[in-house]
């Protein structure tokens, strides 16, 4: 019941986001279609293979919820199923997070469910957390791999079962499984190694070692197959996405980012948390080891966050694991602490929490509720903006086969008949290239001189840090069909001049641009269930939004 409770207090938060799905989501979503109708890793018919997803084994539970009709095939219940499939699964995830953290609180103590439910209330008032967990992404398999990690080596340290091969092999099948759903997961390989050093006492180094060998071999088989196929098939060891955000090898100053976690939940509260944490560190409890033992994934989580790129998503995209892995120490530490305690400390200890926590939990709502009302690139816009309209363009002006640039993919590649080209360079080597090695005058270049895609479009942003809005083929090349107000912002949607030579049909799309444009994009944030159509499909071009 508690961990029902917990989840159902979690489904209540999300279900203040609608129907989003951010579009970076519906990238993945492509990648499940190809995979799934045997096109292999492309993520529109006809596109080149490029590790444009960075999340395989999520985009595995897609593809067989394609494969059984429980998702990309149309309405369950009402619901597109691209909404409620992975918001579904991420639902079952976060029961999963619960689950673990029930299973660890039954070996410190009694009463688990109470530790249950505080994790559950917990994460479920983060609004991180839950919005990340509910956008379609990874991001709550990927918690659920990392609690599951840490509480195994708990759960074992506690039982004094740390060095048996069970232990070892599931800690590096969690860890790779962890490598396999992000990128930087590969970080938790590291935790049951450290916790064998931090535990390592008398005269066991042997052990120890042939211990630690067996969770790397459990780590490096389906992790190091997933990079040799990677390699073959692709010829990186690395996703293209990785290329194309450039990421590199992280410098001493960004640690300081985990710094913005704590702002972010509000310093006073952490603070009582550390407090706590030293508290049960003191005592001669049972469970200190295990706790240290569950400081280790956190710290590496922490580290994980701090060493990528900044996301310009906002909330935090990559620290979901740290919100899960805070909720179950968090949890453990103020349940079991409170129960020690005498009165006095008992009146302490609450005082303490309430006094921090309700003004970190008026700041979160107020995030929570600015996001609901503005929310993240969604899926759905992004399929009628790019996907449909384009379409449309295409259909005017008597374009059968063409291509369209433009640097947002994810729902334009579900519903454009058009080739699509990459801006951003996630799905596309070269333009990712061009991005890693700084050569915008080589992208422009590429563009212009080789791809010459049919349509173009691009926003202040993308025309400013590739230099395409200054580019002088642009003007050479191409004619508007819809044009961003200058200078507030410069940008808008163009044709090649060779496609648009009647002019009557030149004036058809672009009166179709002014009439449809402002209104598609004012209601950028209204998405209700529905409003997107039950299936996003090439060649669409009736609008979701009315």
């Amino acid at each position: 019941m508690a961990v029902a409770g917990g989840t159902a207090l979690i489904a209540a938060q999300a279900a203040r986001y609608g129907n989003w799905i951010v579009d970076d989501a519906a990238i993945t979503f492509g990648y499940a279609r190809g995979f799934a109708e045997g096109l292999g890793p492309v993520v529109q018919p006809g596109a080149e293979a490029v590790e444009g997803y960075s999340n395989p084994t999520w985009t595995a539970l897609l593809v067989i919820g394609k494969l059984l009709g429980l998702f990309d095939r149309g309405a369950i219940l009402g619901i597109p199923d691209y909404v409620l499939f992975p918001k579904a699964l991420a639902l079952v995830c976060c029961a999963g997070i619960l689950a673990a953290v029930h299973s660890a609180a039954t070996v410190v103590g009694r009463r688990p469910w109470v530790v249950t439910l505080v994790a559950g209330v917990a994460l479920a008032s983060v609004p991180s957390f839950v919005i990340w967990s509910f956008s379609g992404l990874e991001n709550s398999l990927y918690a659920l791999v990392v609690v599951a990690l840490a509480v195994t080596v708990f759960r074992a340290v506690l039982a004094g079962r740390l060095r048996t091969r069970g232990v070892a092999a599931a800690a590096g099948i969690l860890a790779a499984a962890a490598a396999l759903t992000r990128p930087e997961g590969a970080v938790y390989a590291a935790v049951y190694p450290l916790v064998l050093l931090i535990h390592l006492r008398g005269p066991v180094l042997w052990s120890s070692v042939r211990h630690v060998l067996v969770s790397v071999a459990a780590f490096a088989v389906p992790y190091g197959g997933y990079l040799l196929w990677r390699y073959a098939e692709f010829g990186r060891m690395v996703p293209n996405t990785a290329v194309a955000k450039k990421q590199g090898v992280p410098e001493i100053e960004q640690l300081t980012r985990a710094g913005d976690l704590v702002q972010y939940l509000g310093a006073p509260a952490v603070l009582v948390l550390v407090v706590l944490i030293g508290l049960a560190l003191a005592r001669s409890s049972s469970w200190r080891d295990g706790l240290v033992a569950l400081l280790v994934p956190l710290g590496l989580a922490s580290l994980a966050y701090a060493v990528l790129e900044p996301d310009w998503m906002g909330q935090f995209r990559f620290a979901t694991p740290v919100w899960a892995l805070l909720a179950l120490i968090a949890a453990l530490t103020t349940v079991e602490v409170f129960r020690a305690a005498r009165a006095r400390g008992r009146a302490l200890i609450t005082v303490a929490l309430v006094a921090t926590l309700l003004p970190s939990g008026v700041v979160l709502a107020e995030a929570g509720e600015k996001f609901s009302r503005t929310p993240t690139l969604p899926m759905c816009f992004i399929a009628d903006r790019f996907g449909r309209m384009f379409n449309q363009y295409a259909d005017i002006l008597g374009v059968q086969e063409g291509s369209v640039l433009e640097p947002d993919l994810g729902g334009t590649a579900l519903t454009s008949r058009l080739h699509v080209v990459d801006l951003a360079g996630l799905v596309d080597e070269k333009i990712a290239d061009f991005y890693h090695d700084g050569d915008m005058a080589g992208l422009r270049d590429h563009v212009f001189e080789t791809v010459q895609p049919t349509f173009v479009h691009f926003r202040l942003y993308w025309g400013g840090v590739t230099g395409l809005a200054g580019d002088p083929r642009l003007a050479r090349d191409y004619v508007p069909l819809y044009e961003y107000p200058f200078p507030a912002e410069y940008g808008g949607d163009f044709v090649r001049r060779d496609v648009a030579g009647d002019p009557v049909l030149l004036d058809a799309a672009r009166e179709y641009a002014r009439e449809t444009i402002p209104v598609t994009e004012s209601r950028i944030n209204a998405w209700g269930l529905r409003q997107c159509g039950d299936t996003l499909a090439p060649g669409q071009t009736t609008l979701g939004l009315h």
